[in-house]
C-alpha cells in the first residue's frame, strides 16, 4: 500500500498537506510506489479517506485530508513534526474519530464498523507496546489468542515470525532484557501474528541507532517484496532518519 506520514498544514486548516483546498480529489499527492501483481490487487482500496478533519480544541489537526491507496501497494506520506500523521494513523486504525469526513479500510467504515477494521489491520505505534514481563514467545502467542487463534495456532504462528524477524534465539528472554532494536522487531512480529491485511508502521524506527534501523529494514524487505516483487527501496531509506509512516 503506501506509506503514510499523514499530513496536515501547520498554517491553514483549509487546505489539505499537498497544497490543494479541501475541495480537491487526488489519489495521492506523491510518487506511487511500484504496485504489486494482479492476483495480489483488489477493485476496493486498502484505504480511501476524504476530507478528514480533526480538532484538538482551536486548534485543528487535519484540514480536510483525503487519503486512497490501492491493495497490494506500499505508500508513504511525508510532513512535518505537528502535521497530524499520527492523528490520520489512529483515525484510519479507529483509535480516534473524526470530526468530519469519512474513511474506508479493508473495505469497512471506520466509524460505523470500527471492530470490522481492526479485525483487518495491524498497526505499529511510535512506541513499542510489547509486555515487558513477557518473553518474546508469549507476546507473540498473547496476541494470537486475542485474536481468537487455538492455542497451538498461536504457537505456530509465533515460532514462524520469531525467526522471520531473527529473534529465535531470544524467544525465552523476557521482552524488558531486549534491545531497543530487538523490542521494535518483536512489535512489528505482532502485529502480523493475525496476517492483517493492511499493516500500519508509525515512524517504526523512531529511537533506533542508524545500524539497528539499518537491521530492521533488511527484517522488513522480504515483506515489501512479498507485497510488490518490483518494488526496490531507494539508497535513501537507508539513512539515519526517521522513517514515515507505514500503511502496507
Amino acid at each position: 500500500m503506501r506509506l503514510t506520514r499523514s499530513a496536515l498544514l501547520p498554517k491553514s486548516a483549509t487546505r489539505r498537506f499537498d497544497g490543494h483546498p479541501p475541495g480537491h480529489r487526488a489519489r495521492c499527492p506523491f510518487p506511487t510506489l511500484p504496485s504489486a501483481p494482479g492476483d495480489l490487487r483488489t477493485t476496493a482500496p486498502a484505504i480511501d479517506a476524504v476530507g478528514l478533519v480533526k480538532r484538538f480544541g482551536d486548534k485543528s489537526a487535519l484540514g480536510g485530508v483525503d487519503i486512497s491507496v490501492p491493495a497490494g501497494t506500499v505508500t508513504a506520506v511525508l510532513g512535518p513534526n505537528g502535521a497530524g500523521k499520527t492523528t490520520a494513523v489512529r483515525i484510519l486504525t479507529t483509535l480516534s474519530e473524526a470530526d468530519e469526513g469519512t474513511a474506508v479500510v479493508a473495505g469497512f467504515d471506520v466509524r460505523q464498523q470500527p471492530t470490522e477494521v481492526r479485525r483487518r489491520i495491524g498497526l505499529a505505534a511510535q512506541d513499542a507496546t510489547v509486555d515487558p514481563l513477557l518473553t518474546g514467545r508469549e507476546n507473540l502467542v498473547m496476541i494470537g489468542e486475542l485474536h481468537q487463534m487455538s492455542r497451538k495456532e498461536a504457537k505456530a504462528r509465533s515460532i514462524e515470525l520469531l525467526a522471520q524477524f531473527d529473534l529465535t534465539d531470544a524467544a525465552s528472554k523476557v521482552a524488558s532484557a531486549f534491545s531497543g532494536g530487538m523490542r521494535r522487531r518483536l512489535d512489528l512480529a505482532a502485529t502480523l501474528v493475525a496476517r492483517p491485511e493492511v499493516l500500519f508502521l508509525d515512524e517504526p524506527t523512531t529511537g533506533l541507532d542508524p545500524r539497528a534501523r539499518n537491521d530492521l529494514w533488511a527484517v522488513l524487505e522480504p515483506w515489501w517484496a512479498a507485497v510488490s516483487p518490483s518494488f526496490s527501496p531507494p539508497s535513501t531509506w537507508r539513512r539515519p532518519i526517521a522513517w514515515p509512516t507505514t500503511s502496507w
